[in-house]
């Protein structure tokens, strides 16, 4: 038996967002991704889940108005 870790992606607003660092968490990810989305600092992460041989994180940001 041989086991393999999955490949993790991640998902923003219908973007598919690569894994810069496989050593890093999602928070970490979400972070470096900030610098190109500012909103993802706001930004919850939902649970993951399995897409095919893929463990698919969303980056999720609160709808709404500031004032």
């Amino acid at each position: 038996m041989t086991v393999t870790p999955a490949t993790l992606i991640f998902a923003y607003r219908g973007l598919t967002l690569p894994d810069p660092d496989c050593r890093l968490s999602p928070e970490e990810v979400k972070d470096a991704f900030a610098i190109q989305y500012p909103e993802l600092t706001t930004a919850a992460i939902n649970d993951p889940e399995v897409v095919g041989d893929k463990l698919r994180w969303e980056f999720v940001t609160a709808v709404g108005a500031k004032g």
